[in-house]
This record gives C-alpha cells, structure tokens and sequence, in this order.
C-alpha cells in the first residue's frame, strides 16, 4: 500500500509547472476559474485572452493541445446544452440562416461554452501537472477540511483495492452461473454491490482504527507537509496567470 498512485490525467514531464507546489497550482486553478466566471458575457475579447494564458502554460507544461482537446469531451453534455439555448430562449430572436434564433439563448449558450472549456482546459492542466497524493497534500496544505482530505485519502489508497475486490466478488457469482445481465436480473446485481459496500465499510473502518492507534490525527504527516511547502517565489510565480486572469476580467468588466 506503500507504492505510489498514478491516474490516468497525469503526464509525467519535467517543467517549469510540473515543479510548482500542489498548493501554488491548486490555488492558481480555482482563481482563475473564478476570474472566468466573474467576466461579462459580452466581452468577447477577454474569453480570447483567456484561453491565450491556456496555451502558454500548457505549452510551459508540456501538455499537447491534441491531449487537451480530447479529454475536454467530458464537457460535450454541456456544450449540446449550449447549442439548444438559441432556439429555446425567449425575447428579441434574429434570423441566421432561416433560422429564429433567441439573442438572449445565443449570449447564454456562449457563456456556457466559453466559460465552461476554459474551466476544464484549467482542471486538465491541474491534473496534468500534479499527482494525486500532491493534490491531496496540496489540499491539507491550504487546510482544507479534514473530512474532505481524509475521504480523498482513503479512496486514492484504497480504490484498487476495493476494485480488485469487486472483480473477485463477479468471478465467484458467475462461477455459480449467476452473471445478470437483464432488468429482470437487477435483484443479483443490487445484493453484489449490497455485498460490497459492506465489506468496504468494515474494512474502512478496521483500518480507520488502526491508523488512530498509530497516532493519525486526520491530516497529513508534519514532514509531509513541511518538505517541499512553497516558497515566497515560487507563490509570485503561480499568481502571476490568474492576476493577468483578474486584470482582464476587472477591465471587461469597466468596458462593457
């Protein structure tokens, strides 16, 4: 239990963003986003300076726009969300191509699109650039609830395992030639995963309790959390991108 957790968004790289402080990047992601969130729809520009800062960091990162662009389909539900406001909205409408189209739905369905690729496009870059245990320790860092980091604790050490777990659990009721596969058959599937939780909860907590009795207090180990902690440098660093974020969102905001 020891080794290292990997995920799937992770790019191992050497870089410049890759060596920031978990604490730097996530504080980093968060302010932009709200910088993002707090522009005015109608300042187009700004959402063109935006996705600029994106580029520079992924290009410092070294995270290809190729890779980007793929894992951003997470957002499509949105984006089709997005494009069914202009036809649906009310007030003054405009016609596009014998099309009525709502003005109001079309600045909405922008809003939703640009706003919300330029906030996934940040998340991806924060997960690209950081493990899953930096996150966490990150996290306690800024301190964070401990309820938040203790669950994020367990699950990032303890998903294989209950993964592995439940693979072991389908071989045993398909070796008994139970394997539902149909509505009628959900009665075996809700037991199995019945089955699961409670073997993960009393696991959790058997483990939970011998953690206590070696002096875990809910947080992360004082040497964990002192070894690599950001400097003053390296903070002016990771605000720089957000504070160009604020200034561009503050000026959109006077313009229009």
């Amino acid at each position: 239990m020891g080794a290292g957790h990997a995920h799937v968004l992770y790019q191992d790289r050497t870089s410049a963003v890759h060596r920031l402080p978990p604490e730097v990047k996530i504080t980093a992601m968060v302010a932009f986003t709200l910088a993002v969130v707090a522009t005015p729809r109608e300042a187009f520009w700004a959402f063109g300076g935006y996705a600029l800062l994106v580029a520079v960091v992924a290009a410092l990162a070294r995270v290809g726009a190729r890779w980007l662009l793929t894992r951003s389909l997470i957002e499509l539900p949105f984006v089709l969300f997005a494009f069914v406001l202009p036809f649906v909205g009310q007030g003054e409408r405009v016609d596009w191509f014998g099309l009525s189209l709502s003005v109001d739905g079309l600045y909405g369905g922008w809003n939703i699109l640009a706003k919300g690729t330029l906030g996934v496009l940040a998340s991806l870059l924060l997960a690209a650039t950081t493990p899953l245990r930096d996150l966490i320790l990150g996290l306690d860092r800024l301190r964070c609830p401990q309820v938040v980091t203790q669950i994020a604790t367990f699950m990032l050490r303890y998903l294989d395992v209950l993964v592995g777990e439940a693979k072991r659990m389908r071989v045993a009721r398909i070796s008994r030639a139970d394997d539902p596969r149909f509505l009628w058959q959900l009665r075996g599937f809700a037991a199995g995963v019945g089955a699961l939780f409670l073997r993960a909860f009393e696991r959790g907590e058997r483990v939970y309790l011998a953690m206590l009795s070696r002096g875990y207090t809910g947080r992360m180990p004082a040497v964990w959390e002192s070894s690599g902690a950001a400097t003053a440098g390296q903070w002016l660093v990771g605000v720089s991108v957000p504070a160009v974020a604020a200034g561009i969102a503050a000026t959109a905001a006077v313009l229009t």
